[in-house]
Formats: structure tokens, sequence, C-alpha cells
């Protein structure tokens, strides 16, 4: 078998040699013809610019200052110092630049290249203050939070998506303006995230829900809750279960999507309770002393810490007049709630006695019939007592 061997002639040579010194020569070259022919413009451009830079550095510098203003921090003025805060230096140089490059009229290799450059800074930069705005918001949503352990443990994982999330956009943006076809990029990203989302779909799911307890705050640590059959007190509301203490002692763990699907009762907010009594009293009761009753139950309940709302005469019972009183008592603690309607019971107890009014019990009366139809009475009947010393004429 013959091997051909070309050799390259020696211009060719020459030429590969020479090409790269060429191409920096003949650029050093455009590059003083272009500072020759336009050096007014380049220094009134680079005065401009830095000029500009001075000012973009200064709004920086003016978000720094409200961003450690001492204070409340759950703000959007903080929010927005924040922001500004996270310019970058290298954005601020490139805009400038980008600013009064046109003024300059540069090569076309040197706008190019500070389009581009700006161009990759400003996507970055966006995502710097999209970030900044993104989780500043959050944390004045969440607002001041007694579970200051979850919303850190939260904010960690928001941080963590968001940054993923941003990132991977501007990534996209800058491959996009490079001339990278990134469809099957963003096509595979997502059928990725679709798969990871069905995989953990519960675990997101109990993720979401802590965050909505963050949020929208049903009930905090500390608050008195019932749902179904349980009254117990939050201890900890975790990311993906809530740890409670019920009034009997027991500690229960449910999970945050669980909880959150029930119905929910918090007593924190309560700035008052409303109790009910019912009352009866026997059938033998004056009519005068039961029309009487609303008006006595009023004065024991105003004279005893309670709140006055309504009382009266409600029904004919099995074995009882039936009347009914109803009362608010406004104490936060339902300790205090509880002694005040202790004495408010024992009050109409003693009110009652003292007034002669009888509370009814269930009672029954059997009536009894004799062998020739005649009733007999369940009680001894009194007999008429025939006087023996009458006067002569008198009956």
């Amino acid at each position: 078998m013959t091997r051909t061997i070309m050799a390259a002639s020696p211009t060719a040579q020459a030429a590969t040699a020479n090409s790269q010194p060429f191409a920096l020569r003949t650029f050093w070259d455009q590059t003083l013809a272009w500072w020759s022919d336009h050096a007014t413009q380049i220094v009134i451009a680079v005065a401009a610019g830095t000029v500009i830079y001075l000012i973009l550095a200064a709004i920086r510098q003016f978000g720094q200052r409200l961003r450690d203003r001492p204070g409340d921090t759950l703000t959007l003025t903080h929010v927005a110092g924040r922001v500004f805060a996270k310019t970058t230096h290298l954005f601020m140089a490139l805009a400038a630049a980008k600013l009064v490059a046109g003024f300059a009229n540069p090569p076309a290799v040197v706008a190019t290249t500070i389009g581009f450059l700006f161009t990759l800074s400003a996507v970055f930069q966006g995502a710097f203050w999209v970030r900044a705005a993104i989780l500043g918001m959050v944390e004045i949503k969440a607002g001041a939070d007694d579970n200051s352990d979850t919303l850190a443990n939260a904010m960690g994982i928001i941080k963590i998506l968001v940054s993923v999330a941003l990132f991977a956009v501007a990534a996209i943006v800058v491959l996009d303006n490079l001339g990278v076809n990134v469809t099957g990029l963003v096509a595979g990203l997502g059928i990725g995230g679709i798969a990871i989302g069905l995989a953990a779909q519960g675990i997101f799911s109990d993720l979401f829900a802590a965050l909505s307890i963050i949020f929208d705050k049903p009930f905090r640590r500390g608050e008195t809750i019932h749902y179904d059959a349980t009254t117990a007190t939050v201890e900890r509301i975790g990311l993906k279960s809530t740890r409670l203490r019920a009034v009997t002692g027991e500690k229960k763990v449910m999970s945050n999507t669980n909880l959150l699907q029930k119905e929910i009762t918090s007593y924190q907010a309560l700035d008052h309770r409303r109790i009910k009594f019912a009352i009866g009293v026997i059938y033998q009761t004056d009519p005068d002393r039961a029309e009487r009753i609303p008006n006595i139950l009023r004065d024991i309940i105003e004279g005893l810490g309670g709140t006055f709302v309504r009382s009266g005469f409600v029904g004919f019972g099995a074995s009882s007049l039936d009347f009914e009183v109803e009362f608010d008592v406004y104490l936060p603690d339902w300790d205090a709630v509880y002694q005040v309607r202790h004495r408010i019971g024992i009050g109409i107890l003693k009110r009652f006695n003292a007034e002669g009014l009888e509370f009814a019990y269930p009672t029954q009366t059997t009536f009894t019939a004799a062998p020739d139809g005649r009733m007999i009475m369940p009680y001894a009947e009194v007999q008429p007592v025939m006087r023996m010393d009458r006067a002569p004429g008198e009956r």
C-alpha cells in the first residue's frame, strides 16, 4: 500500500504563523486610529461613564443605608434597600460603558464585546434583584412569628428553590443570546421537574402546607385549638408535621396537610365567651314569681362579673317550667371564665332559695282506681273534724 503525504507549501505555513500577530496588529492599528480620530468623544464618553457609574454607586449606597437602618425590617422600604444593595460593581461599570459607547463610535469588535458583556451581567444582575425582592416579600408576608425555627428552615428551602429557578432562567437566557438552541434544554428541565414533583408529591404537599401555616397563620405556636374531638395546644410547627399537646396530656403529631384539611377552632383571639344555663322550676310556682325570674337572673349575673344577654321562658317541660339565660364573660383566660361561671351558678342557687323558687326534678304521680271505679288519691285526704262543744243550734 502506498501512503501519500501532502506537505504544506512554505507560503501557507508562513501565512498561518503570521495570522494571529497580524490580527492583533490590525486590532491595535484600528484602536490607535479610533483614538486619534475620536479622542475628544472618547474623553467625553469616559467622563460621562464615570458620572453614570458614580450615580449608580450612590443608589447602591443609599440602598445599603435603607437595608442597615435600625427598626422594623419587615417593610417595603427595607426590601427596596436590600434590592438596591445587591447591585454589583461589574454591572454598574458595564452599564455605564453601554450607555456611552455609542457616543464614542467604537470599532465593531469593541461595541460587540461591550454589548455581550453588558447583556451577560444584566441577566444575572436581574436574577439577584428578583431574588432579593421575592425573599423580602416572603419575609413580610410571613411577618413576625414565634415559629422562628420553622420559618428559618422554610426560608432556607425557599432560598434554594428561588435561586435555582432564577439562575436556571438566567443561564437559559444567556445561552440563547450566544446562539445556542435551548428548546431541548427547556423541555428536558420541564420533564425532569414533573418527574421530581410526582415522586415527592407527599413531601411537597406537607411542605406547602407548612408554608401556608406560616404565611396565612390559622394558628401559632402556643395557641389552643380544637379540631374533631380534640382540644390541644400547639407546641411546634415543623416543615412536615405539627406537634400538639392535648388538654388531657397526650402528645399528638399530625401532618400539616391533614391538619389543614380539618375545621380548626382557635381560642387565642377570643375576647369573651358566652355561657348558657337551662333552669327549670316546678309547676306549682306562682305565676307572678315565675315572671320575675329573668330580672332576678339579670341582677345575679351583673353583680358577679358577667354581661347579661337575654333570659326568658322557653317551654313547658315534662316536669318543669323551663327558663333559659345567656350571658358573656369578657375574659380571655378560660380558667377565669370558669370561676365566673361557678360564682354565677352558686349565686342563682342561693337567690332562688331566698325567693322561694324551687328547682324542678323529674317526678311522677300515680293515680289508683278502686274496684268500683272511684279514684283513690295517692295521698291521705283530710277529714273534717267534728266539734263536740257546739252550742245548741250550732252546726
